[in-house]
């Protein structure tokens, strides 16, 4: 049989050579499409976020969130281990990730809010505006009384920040809105809301820890207690209110319950009828003021 010739040789390892390179090419294309693509979604954007005042994202917010979901369902309330702490943690991040964090609305935290909301028990409800410290310390020492930060949404997101923005990765580590730069940003809004269920739950007698050291006022119409919490309790279903005026043990004692702020306080609540009583320096919480200060005179058996 006679041999190919040489061009008959040459034109076949072109052929081969061709089917060989041009699969590469092809592939090389598409990949670098990819990336290009891709890196117009995210590279350029992923340097460009939105800058505030306030603190950002509370760095660890996903394991934070869930670990205390987890801890609550099973040590602080058993009575809710039926809550599916992953949901909550899907609805949490999906009412802020990728959205402007001044543009946030009821809307997108509501479906957590229904998740996560439970009954509050009758006569245990405890407000309370500028005394965090210490109404704090009442509600770990006595467990009869229930603040807002003692509720499944409370203990999640207490002493965290969090907000998002449009590029990515979707949240903002390196700074967040304060509600001065915009009332609509995440942590405004889920506050409100949380206090807003908080209110609304309350039933039989209702508490709340004022400090009567503040100058301005122990009461203020535009604190989250004020201009939220007072004006969704239920009348139908609260029988009094007990104000709490509470001193620093060291002064100034700026306001008693005679004071001007706490008239506007009973005047609110007599419209929504309302019965307020108060008390100045409501002892129990006094005497765990002077567990840190127990000489003063304040804190004598006979003071």
């Amino acid at each position: 049989m006679p041999f190919p010739n040489s061009s008959a040789r040459t034109q076949r390892h072109k052929l081969i050579l061709a089917a060989t390179i041009i699969p590469l090419v092809m592939l090389v294309v598409v990949v670098l499409l990819v990336v290009i693509i891709q890196g117009r979604k995210e590279g350029p954007s992923s340097e460009i976020l939105l800058e505030w005042r306030g603190k950002g994202t509370t760095p660890y917010l996903r394991e934070i969130v869930l670990g205390r979901c987890y801890n609550y369902v099973a040590t602080v309330n058993s009575e809710l281990r039926n809550k599916d702490c992953l949901k909550i943690w899907e609805l949490f991040e999906n009412a802020f990730m990728y959205k402007n964090p001044c543009s946030i609305t009821e809307k997108d935290y509501q479906p957590l809010m229904d998740m996560a909301s439970h009954p509050i028990p009758c006569n245990k409800s405890l407000f309370w505006s500028k005394t965090s410290n210490l109404v704090h310390r009442y509600t770990k020492a006595n467990q009869d009384f229930v603040t807002l930060e003692d509720t499944l949404l409370g203990y999640i997101a207490d002493g965290i920040s969090w907000c998002g923005d449009p590029s990515s990765p979707g949240v903002n580590y390196k700074s967040c809105p304060k509600w001065t730069e915009c009332e609509s940003n995440p942590g405004t809004i889920y506050w409100k809301m949380a206090s807003k269920m908080f209110a609304e739950a309350a039933c039989g007698t209702v508490q709340v820890m004022l400090n009567g050291s503040i100058e301005a006022g122990a009461f203020r119409n535009d604190s989250i207690f004020g201009s939220v919490e007072v004006r969704n309790l239920n009348s139908d279903k609260i029988s009094g209110m007990y104000v709490w005026l509470m001193h620093n043990i060291d002064g100034p004692q700026s306001e008693f319950c005679e004071g001007r702020s706490i008239t506007i306080l009973k005047e609110i609540l007599k419209k929504q009828k309302i019965r307020v009583f108060c008390e100045d320096n409501y002892r129990p919480v006094q005497l765990l003021q002077c567990t840190r200060n127990p000489e003063h005179i304040a804190c004598k058996a006979c003071s």
